[in-house]
């Protein structure tokens, strides 16, 4: 819920154990914030009286998330989703920032659209919104969208979703034009032709259900089209939600080669397989499809080592309707915004990190995809962050998500770590 609106409020965060990938603090340290802003962490400036103090004690004070992926459902497609109902969702997963991709009803591909996002996420007071813009008009992939009108509206980058750009002389002039501009491309990497019809990962339990399969060769095929012309035009290009081992290695040789190349994971695929279909699932028909365990391994340590650059919560929720039907025909995604911190702690543990480098891939390396003003608990910057415990355990129970979608493959399960307090420019927008 939300506590308190007041911008001016002087807080005191007392008691926390304080961690900031960014500088590398991590130390039990009070936190002032006065005027949206933090303005000192340790020793308190002169003259300053609290109007609040938040006794932290056993929690973790940490920026507020960066999400690379969350789908709001507006404009169009509201008996999804609404945007109060994500936002609220947003900051009670402790995700203060946040990139929506173009996917919409109509798609982002006009700057009204983008401006109209913008100051209907900004009057809710919430998190804050980062649009992507559509790379080609109305997601057709013919003719390209006006990425300058579309980049003064808002927009941070320029983006496909999910639908198919087939035509490669396409790319190669949106290439062409972001990297003239400094605009960042943004592509998922698979191949229309070699996923046509597909519902699930090709493998043994795809051909056992008699799923219609998508071959991980329908990602690297694409990545290698994709890198090749990332490297003639010197485009920069954001890679969304790898999902094969084969892939990550080739992001790696890439950026040997001094690509200007960043991707990111779903947090999904870092935890499931496509043996967690079971028997035909459908919270488990995902997009990219669930690769096999070997994929998921290679993915985990990609995100550990660096080469994958963030994990993101992939968020789209689906309406009940959508999911209650065969695994072939249910609607992909997951909700994940509330899950984004749990899961992404489960990683960190299972992967034998620091606190600091798990916290890292949902703070400061996101926002250094977005590039933004956000990941970092600084001095002067804006005060955004979260409060979380990160040893306390909750059920994934679709009444308690803040989300209208209450699609997820981890419902009825245990996880760790919940948000209990966040803050955007200072003011308290959500405490539960």
């Amino acid at each position: 819920m939300t506590e308190d609106l007041a911008a001016d409020m002087k807080i005191d965060i007392r008691n926390a154990r304080v961690i900031d990938p960014a500088s590398g603090r991590d130390e039990t340290v009070p936190v002032f914030i006065a005027d949206g802003r933090i303005v000192a962490l340790g020793a308190a400036p002169d003259g300053f009286r609290p109007d609040r103090t938040i006794d932290a004690t056993g929690l973790v004070a940490c920026p507020g998330l960066v999400d690379l992926a969350a789908r709001l459902r507006e404009p169009g497609l509201e008996y999804r989703a609404t945007l109060e109902s994500e936002m609220q969702a947003a900051v009670a997963g402790g995700v203060t920032s946040l990139a929506c991709p173009p996917d919409t009803d109509p798609p982002l591909d006009e700057p009204g659209l983008v401006e109209m996002l913008k100051r209907r996420a900004e009057s809710l007071r919430q998190a804050r919104v980062y649009p992507l813009g559509a790379l080609t008009l109305g997601l057709k992939g013919q003719k390209l969208s006006e990425m300058g009108e579309l980049a003064e509206a808002g927009c941070v980058g320029f983006f496909h979703a999910d639908a198919p750009l087939t035509d490669l002389n396409v790319l190669l002039q949106a290439m062409r034009y972001a990297a003239t501009f400094g605009h960042t491309v943004w592509l998922r990497p698979q191949d229309a032709h070699l996923a046509h019809g597909g519902v699930a990962h090709e493998g043994e339990v795809s051909t056992r259900l008699g799923l219609p399969p998508i071959p991980a060769v329908a990602e690297t095929v694409a990545l290698h089209a994709i890198l090749e012309l990332a490297e003639a035009t010197g485009a920069r290009v954001h890679l969304a939600r790898l999902s094969t081992a084969r892939g990550v290695a080739l992001v790696a040789a890439a950026r040997a080669r001094g690509l200007a190349l960043t991707c990111d994971v779903g947090m999904h695929h870092l935890h499931l397989c496509d043996r967690d279909v079971g028997d035909f699932n459908p919270h488990m028909r995902l997009v990219p499809p669930l690769r096999d365990q070997r994929d998921r391994d290679a993915l985990r340590r990609g995100l550990a080592d660096g080469t994958i650059d963030a994990v993101c919560s992939d968020h789209a929720p689906v309406d009940d309707d959508a999911k209650q039907v065969p695994f072939g025909e249910a609607e992909p995604g997951a909700t994940g915004l509330e899950l984004l911190l749990p899961l992404v702690l489960q990683w960190g543990a299972q992967m034998k990190l620091p606190l600091a480098a798990t916290l890292a891939s949902v703070t400061s390396r996101p926002a250094g995809v977005l590039g933004i003003e956000a990941g970092t608990l600084g001095e002067g910057r804006a005060a955004d962050l979260c409060l979380f415990d990160e040893a306390r355990p909750w059920i994934v129970d679709p009444a308690s998500l803040a989300s209208q979608g209450r699609n997820s493959p981890f419902l009825g399960l245990e996880v760790t770590g919940r948000v209990t307090t966040t803050l955007v420019d200072g003011r308290i927008v959500y405490s539960g």
